[in-house]
């Protein structure tokens, strides 16, 4: 290959590249520095790192941190270890798997914004979940400061566990019978074959699942906004508190939003390392 006839394939996607995400991470990076208000966007004015570290002394940017961890460190492993199960249970069903396979991924088809809505309902006044727990406890049930994280978290398990489980059944289908028969003929049960067998048969798919969660449970916004909104303020995502500062009507501080966005990405990145890490080892393995 010429040198000519390589830039002719390379050349495209470099200006794709660069004009979607080079030129909007520089500009984000330059609003960061600059005071500029959503009000008077033609005013721009210096200030350095200021937005940086007014950020990082906010008592609000931290309890979104805060609630975005625990967001994370639950959804993720739950959502991993209920698709998982489905994955093993719909490999074991024979008749009838395509209709089980539809209704599980039901919550995922469903827009985001559809689905936190049609939940939220569950739990207004008149709402089916609404009508139980209180014929259940006898007390009127409300959404609170003190049950929003756990229904924001219920939620999200429910609308992204699909993924995981379409995604690791399809791995299951790939799996070679052999290896499951000879656990069987060695005496392994069905907790042995998943762990001598299945899990590591599955472990690229897992790291591959684990990397792709870990990003959408980080950067949540659409179902959190629909169901809690500005009325819980603990229950912000960094997204949901992003988009306040930002784009608030009263405040609608863009520079600050934007500082905000860089500090969200670096986050992304630390989180992200030790499935790379694994990642990058699994490469290297196979090609050892």
């Amino acid at each position: 290959m010429t040198r000519r006839t390589f830039w002719r394939f390379v050349l495209p996607s470099a200006v794709v590249m660069v004009v979607l995400m080079v030129i909007p991470l520089g500009t984000t990076v330059w609003l960061s520095l600059n005071k500029v208000l959503l009000r008077s966007l033609d005013t721009v004015e210096w200030v350095g790192f200021s937005n940086y570290t007014e950020t990082l002394s906010d008592p609000d940017f931290w309890s979104a941190v805060w609630f975005t961890t625990i967001f994370v460190a639950v959804t993720v492993p739950a959502q991993m270890g209920l698709g998982l199960g489905y994955a093993l249970l719909l490999d074991r069903v024979k008749r009838g798997r395509a209709f089980y396979l539809a209704s599980l991924l039901l919550p995922f088809i469903v827009t985001p914004v559809v689905a936190t809505i049609i939940y939220k309902d569950l739990f207004e006044r008149g709402g089916l979940f609404t009508w139980f727990i209180e014929s259940f406890t006898g007390e009127p049930f409300a959404i609170t400061d003190g049950n929003v994280k756990v229904m924001i978290i219920a939620q999200a398990i429910w609308r992204v566990t699909p993924f995981a489980m379409i995604t690791m059944f399809a791995g299951i289908q790939t799996l070679p019978e052999e290896r499951m028969e000879a656990a069987a003929i060695d005496g392994a049960g069905f907790f042995g074959s998943l762990w001598h067998v299945i899990i590591p048969h599955l472990r690229t798919i897992i790291v591959f699942v684990g990397l792709i969660s870990v990003m959408d449970a980080y950067r949540v916004f659409d179902s959190v906004f629909v169901f809690a909104g500005n009325r819980f303020e603990s229950a912000q995502t960094l997204q949901v508190y992003n988009f306040n500062v930002a784009l608030d009507a009263n405040i609608g501080r863009v520079g600050k939003g934007n500082a905000i966005a860089i500090l969200t990405v670096i986050g992304i990145f630390v989180v992200l390392i030790p499935f790379l890490r694994q990642s990058y080892r699994e490469q290297i393995e196979e090609r050892g």
